[in-house]
């Protein structure tokens, strides 16, 4: 499987963005895809996870609300809909491929699930 993540850029507190992440390789629909982010001088953290078919998603706590995670399967990407965007959402954004799963459980927020990754694209929010 091979990722690629694109659409992210400068934006105001405020603003909406939605990022992408094409896919390549095995099955789109049959596993689940992540987005994962990383700012400067912390971890790689969990943001969002969908279901192959779409019919489920999660988010962390931090995005909920503002952020939508959804899939078009006949195009073979998923996407990030961030909304109200605040300084604090500035991050390099990462998506993800679960290929083992197909269902959201505990484990589906921890990056070591996770055996594809893309190359990540910046999102920067300014105040």
């Amino acid at each position: 499987v091979q990722l690629q993540a694109f659409g992210g850029g400068l934006v105001q507190a405020g603003d909406s963005l939605r990022i992408s992440c094409a896919a390549s390789g095995r099955t789109f629909s049959m596993y689940v895809m992540g987005w994962f982010r990383q700012a400067p001088g912390k971890e790689r953290e969990f943001v969002a996870a969908i279901i192959g078919s779409g019919g489920s998603t999660y988010y962390a706590d931090s995005v909920k609300g503002r952020f939508t995670i959804s899939r078009d399967n006949a195009k073979n990407t998923v996407y990030l809909q961030m909304d109200s965007l605040k300084p604090e959402d500035t991050a390099v954004y990462y998506c993800a491929a679960d290929t083992k799963r197909n269902t959201i459980v505990v484990v589906t927020t921890s990056e070591w699930e996770y055996d594809y990754w893309g190359q990540g694209t910046q999102v920067t929010v300014s105040s």
